[in-house]
């Protein structure tokens, strides 16, 4: 699958990238960085989850995304979730200071191609790049997969909610919000009807067979979960 979303992104051709992170001095490192690479031909910015999603949604959609996991619209690991659904065919870079064992194995079976500490050298980016061109995963030197191969943990539950479409993550975001289904139809301007659809569909998805089990998923895929046992996120 990764190859098929890489093939569109070479070194050599005109790529288009889009960068999201809430820091408008990083972005513009990033983009120069990203013009030093490759031969790009547009780079946008977004500092929300939801102008990238509007981004994606528009035009061409991007070949290679970098995101910045802390957004301020985006709770855990359901940006980058909801991105990979909006943008299928695009390769995702993670770019990070959470950048523990766990934080990126997670990150990658969230649906991420790439994963870079987020102050890392320049060579390191371009090493990246070079990696996912090739249609290749890309991890920083000395990374270890904390659960090894075949080893179930956390990381299942963020493989299951990558499955869910962009409007089925909405909908299981107001779940956790405790919303009902008459309220998540006002609050979508759909029919309840539409949402009860919709909540079958991601039960079925999660392997789950109520909310509250739904809800527990999506709790274990967030930071706050994930993160507290190594204690080394900031």
């Amino acid at each position: 699958m990764m190859r098929d979303r890489v093939q569109l992104l070479s070194e050599g051709g005109q790529n288009r990238a889009l960068v999201v992170d809430d820091h408008p001095l990083f972005c513009d490192a990033l983009t120069l960085t990203l013009q030093s690479i490759a031969d790009f031909e547009e780079i946008r910015a977004a500092g929300t989850l939801e102008k990238a999603l509007e981004i994606v949604g528009q035009g061409e959609p991007p070949d290679l995304i970098i995101l910045d996991l802390n957004l301020p619209d985006v709770n855990g690991l359901d940006g980058l979730v909801r991105l990979r659904n909006a943008a299928p065919r695009a390769a995702i870079l993670i770019a990070s200071s959470m950048a523990d064992n766990r934080m990126i194995s997670h990150a990658l079976k969230a649906g991420a191609d790439g994963f870079v500490p987020k102050h890392s050298q320049r060579s390191v980016f371009r090493r990246a790049f070079e990696a996912l061109s090739g249609g290749q995963p890309f991890v920083p030197d000395g990374y270890i997969d904390p659960h090894g191969p075949g080893i179930e943990g956390p990381g299942d539950a963020l493989a299951r909610l990558a499955t869910l479409t962009n409007q089925q993550a909405r909908i299981l975001s107001l779940i956790c919000e405790g919303k009902l289904n008459k309220q998540i139809a006002y609050d979508l301007s759909i029919a309840e009807t539409t949402v009860k659809a919709h909540v079958t569909a991601i039960m079925r998805k999660l392997g789950v067979h109520s909310r509250t089990q739904a809800v527990l998923i999506a709790q274990e895929a967030s930071f706050t979960r994930v993160l507290p046992s190594e204690g080394t996120a900031t």
